[in-house]
């Protein structure tokens, strides 16, 4: 009877001791599980508008920051389709009209905008291969699944720059690039000897302009911006002749005075990206056959309407004059020049003839207050939001 007894106790012993190892594995093999459901699962955020701005300056309080998740490993990915993530987001000014009540974006709605980012995976997508770095105009969220439609909108940036370069995708050869290399290549189509003025200088694509008018075309170039920190930078950088500081002159009859002592015998080109007294003061001493490549209004952009404005029509007839708006799609597109701006663009970038002047915001989050930083006049340069 006792060995029986001590026979059971050892085998109880053995079947607890069995017990406690399956559970211990068992709880490893879970926590194995776990960790790389984890570990695969990718935190999404997006900037969505919380507000309609109509006018004034956005807040911090008009935008929030939405989040999700993406298992990058068993997403599928349609046919004809990528799996992006975002490596740069842009601030650029003319968002802040998409922001109105009758505009593009929404409340509660996801804000789009120029991007530079990665390919992750690629389902039969002609042209593009895991790795690819690109440029396009897509939401502003961090990871993406981009139908066959929206692949045609982007464009390839691997055979320019590595991934240490990203944020040119959203400057030199971005929107900002394409902007600069149309409005004053094919819009102004400059002349040797030539004198141009460029309002917001000191701004991403001011700044382009003014570069390559200096280094490719050899102009005399006036640049305008506002404070004197900006205008040692613009003088330093060797790109202007003169530089104004429009916040010294705040009516258009002073900004005509600094303009014309400036270029006392007249500009013959005008890269229109503020408006108001800048326009006015600019067409005042445009040569004839001047002309204007309209790009941007920045002066405007927070007024509930815009602000009345007389032309006088007739030195427009008599003096030849030309003015003509344009939009960078064009160019990014390729409907203009098939893609040579950024072959160009990207030629002087590595030449050394243009270069890249950047106000840099770390994180997503940070969105809103690099975009509202375009409106305080803080920002130098491309504004360029790392993810």
């Amino acid at each position: 009877m006792q060995y029986v007894q001590s026979t059971c106790t050892v085998q109880s012993t053995y079947i607890r001791e069995f017990q406690d190892k399956v559970k211990h594995n068992v709880v490893l093999f879970l926590d194995s599980i776990v960790s790389k459901l984890v570990m695969s699962t990718i935190t999404v955020k997006s900037v969505a508008l919380v507000n309609s701005v109509d006018a004034g300056i956005p807040t911090i309080n008009d935008f929030t920051i939405v989040e999700s998740t993406i298992d990058p490993e068993t997403v599928e990915v349609p046919i004809g389709g990528l799996l992006v993530t975002i490596l740069v987001v842009s601030a650029d000014p003319y968002l802040r009209g998409l922001i109105r009540s009758n505009s593009a974006f929404k409340p509660n709605g996801i804000i789009s905008g120029f991007v530079a980012g990665k390919v992750l995976k690629v389902n039969q997508a002609d042209k593009w291969v895991e790795g690819d770095l690109f440029g396009g105009n897509l939401p502003f969220t961090t990871h993406q699944i981009l139908f066959a439609g929206s692949v045609a909108s982007i464009w390839k940036l691997s055979e320019f720059i590595d991934e240490s370069d990203i944020s040119a995708g959203i400057g030199i050869l971005g929107m900002p690039g394409a902007t600069a290399f149309g409005g004053l290549c094919d819009v102004l189509r400059p002349e040797p000897g030539e004198t141009i003025f460029v309002s917001a200088a000191a701004g991403a694509v001011g700044g382009l302009v003014a570069s390559i008018a200096k280094t490719v075309y050899g102009l005399r170039v006036i640049g305008s911006c506002g404070g004197e920190d900006k205008v040692k930078l613009l003088q330093s950088s060797g790109h202007f002749d003169e530089v104004i500081d429009y916040k010294k002159h705040v009516t258009a009859e002073e900004l005509t005075s600094a303009l014309k002592a400036a270029a006392p015998k007249g500009i013959d080109m005008y890269f229109e990206n503020v408006g108001g007294i800048h326009f006015e003061a600019a067409l005042s001493v445009l040569n004839d056959h001047g002309r204007v490549a309209v790009c941007g209004q920045i002066s405007e952009y927070n007024e509930a309407k815009p602000k009345p404005f007389s032309l006088n029509a007739l030195p427009l007839i008599y003096k030849s004059h030309r003015i003509e708006g344009f939009i960078s799609s064009s160019w990014l597109s390729g409907r203009i020049g098939q893609g040579k701006w950024i072959k160009d663009l990207d030629r002087w970038y590595k030449e050394g003839k243009i270069s890249k002047h950047e106000t840099v915001t770390e994180g997503i989050e940070n969105w809103p207050s690099a975009f509202i930083s375009l409106f305080e006049g803080t920002n130098i340069g491309k504004v360029v939001v790392r993810v």
